[in-house]
């Protein structure tokens, strides 16, 4: 579904990413990992069209995406959350999720039609897919850190995509507002069929839920593989351990 052919973005004369490849299968819950600074999120940021890459290719579904505006990449299927939260602060939880509905509709404000009745049943089930049915009213700033973070997931939702990216989504989170996040990513690739990529520093997380893992230091991959591929690559445990041989979790 995803394919990311030698990648690279240079800021002033640093090489945030370098040579990155990766894939991602349909179905797919794909993690990538690193260290502070290794061009995760930049990595993102290039795949949905944030940044325009210096070099390399992105394809999505096999077409080639490379340095698309963010909008045509959302309305092809691909949609995304931010490492810090991204709403509405003013608008209540109800509003946030709308906007997105109608934006994929292509629905816009009318004469005849108040924007309150638009699309209510599609807003409501994303909203209960995610369990904020019950916050629906509440003002968006008014909302746990928790809380935001999932309605952000809910926001991307919103574009009824194919292909989530989430960036850092229990970053900031309480124990049991992770577990909850954990459950909802779950039932997002089991329920509803989507194919996820993320990036997380809690492992724990990462080794649970992956299929799949990339790991990037100093902005380039430096392996993609399985969960314990990953785990005890000799790079891996350099980059997180400074050279232990024991494996990582």
């Amino acid at each position: 579904m995803l394919q990311v052919k030698a990648l690279t973005k240079t800021f002033g004369g640093f090489k945030a990413v370098k040579d990155v490849d990766l894939n991602v299968k349909k179905g797919e819950i794909v993690a990538v990992i690193g260290p502070n600074g290794a061009g995760k999120t930049t990595l993102f940021n290039l795949i949905t069209g944030i940044l325009k890459p210096d070099s390399g290719q992105v394809f999505f579904r096999d077409q080639d995406i490379t340095g698309l505006p963010p909008y045509v990449i959302c309305k092809k299927g691909m949609t995304r959350s931010f490492q810090i939260v991204n709403v509405f602060q003013r608008l209540s939880v109800f509003e946030n999720v709308q906007i997105s509905v109608m934006s994929r509709e292509g629905k816009t404000w009318n004469l005849f039609t108040p924007s309150k009745k638009l699309l209510i049943e599609d807003t409501d089930r994303i909203l209960d897919s995610v369990g904020l049915l019950g916050k629906r009213e509440n003002i968006s700033g008014a909302l746990s850190h928790g809380d935001r973070k999932v309605l952000e997931i809910a926001m991307a939702l919103g574009g009824n995509p194919e292909f989530l990216i989430l960036d850092e989504p229990t970053a900031g989170m309480a124990p049991e507002e992770t577990e909850r996040c954990i459950e909802l990513i779950k039932q997002l690739s089991d329920k509803m069929g989507l194919t996820i990529l993320f990036c997380e520093h809690d492992m724990e997380l990462v080794f649970s839920i992956s299929e799949r893992i990339m790991v990037m230091v100093r902005g380039s991959t430096i392996i993609q593989g399985s969960c314990e591929e990953v785990r005890c690559n000799e790079a891996v445990q350099d980059a997180y351990l400074g050279g232990s041989d024991v494996c990582l979790m």
